[in-house]
């Protein structure tokens, strides 16, 4: 047997059964062969259960070897009774939690490999396009084509420090490092002000903007859910054709406050619905310049609000955002 400690309880065990048996050989032939027999049986049981009890441990150790090797799917579920019963079920429930976290692991290296695939590809075509602009300009005579390439350039360097910004601010409420300065806030100026940096956009694009606010106040960060709202008015606009409408409304009951941004543009595609809010989604209808993190945003600054939002949209016919600020967070 490997176990040193159970080779020496069987001869301890041996040793008192002979020396019991030779004292009472003394007195008796019948006593000693009656002690000799109880304590070779009960030596015998000791060894029996000992053996069992020594195996599960061999067992266990097995177990949390292969564990220790990164082999999660073991089944050590047992329902029977018992101290060692109670350690294996504890070893498992820890494995359980051990498997859960390795595959979360996982899946968070799957999603940074595939984000900085996305960030790379997106820096890298603003990057070349500027690149081959600058050598275009080193031999560029005409004035009006050089301040062509430089507001293209403009434009890329703008793309490129929005990318970078909104990212930056996407990690810090990942990381749960955003501040929230959480306080009443009234819903129509917070509309207003999202309003305001398209006031041009819109105009160029001759699209009419309607609103119908009832007003109300809710509980959230001024400069996070105007960050919010800009992004969702942004994404409306984009995939609004020239002369289309933008339309924003709110109101209010007893469960919750509703702000809803709808446009009659070119509409989402419904297999891209389930994923619209993903970041770095591209859905069918998604614009050239279009980066897929802005609504990625807005849903992570809403949650953190105890807001959600929702889109239903038809293609061809628009998009309808629906945000809800819940009065009560169970």
């Amino acid at each position: 047997m490997k176990n040193q400690e159970f080779k020496l309880m069987i001869i301890v065990s041996a040793v008192c059964t002979a020396v019991s048996s030779a004292v009472c050989l003394f007195f008796s032939t019948t006593a000693a062969i009656i002690c000799f027999l109880s304590g070779t049986v009960i030596t015998a049981v000791f060894a029996v259960f000992t053996r069992q009890r020594y195996k599960k441990i061999e067992e266990l150790n097995d177990y949390l070897s292969a564990v220790c090797s990164g082999n999660y799917e073991l089944d050590v579920d047992d329902n029977a009774e018992g101290e060692l019963s109670i350690l294996k079920n504890n070893l498992y429930k820890v494995m359980i939690l051990l498997r859960t976290a390795s595959e979360d692991a996982k899946k968070d290296k799957i999603y940074l490999a595939d984000s900085l695939a996305d960030i790379s590809h997106q820096l890298k075509t603003p990057l070349t396009s500027m690149i081959i602009m600058t050598e275009v300009l080193e031999n560029e005579t005409d004035s009006s084509k050089r301040a062509d390439f430089i507001r293209i350039m403009e434009e890329q360097l703008n793309k490129m420090q929005w990318l970078i910004t909104t990212l930056l601010k996407l990690s810090k409420l990942d990381a749960d490092t955003a501040d929230f300065n959480i306080k009443k806030l009234n819903c129509a100026d917070i509309i207003e002000k999202s309003l305001k940096p398209f006031a041009i956009q819109t105009d160029i694009k001759g699209i009419e903007v309607k609103k119908d606010i009832d007003p109300f106040d809710f509980d959230g960060d001024e400069n996070w859910s105007i960050e919010a709202l800009e992004n969702i008015i942004k994404n409306c606009i984009e995939h609004t054709a020239d002369g289309g409408t933008l339309c924003i409304t709110s109101k209010s009951n007893s469960i919750y406050n509703e702000i809803q941004i709808s446009d009659n543009g070119c509409g989402i595609a419904p297999e891209d619905l389930p994923h619209i809010f993903e970041r770095f989604y591209h859905g069918k209808n998604s614009s050239s310049e279009s980066v897929g993190i802005g609504l990625a945003l807005a849903k992570a600054v809403l949650l953190k609000e105890n807001a959600d939002i929702e889109v239903k949209s038809r293609e061809g016919m628009g998009s309808t955002f629906t945000i809800r600020f819940y009065k009560f967070v169970v």
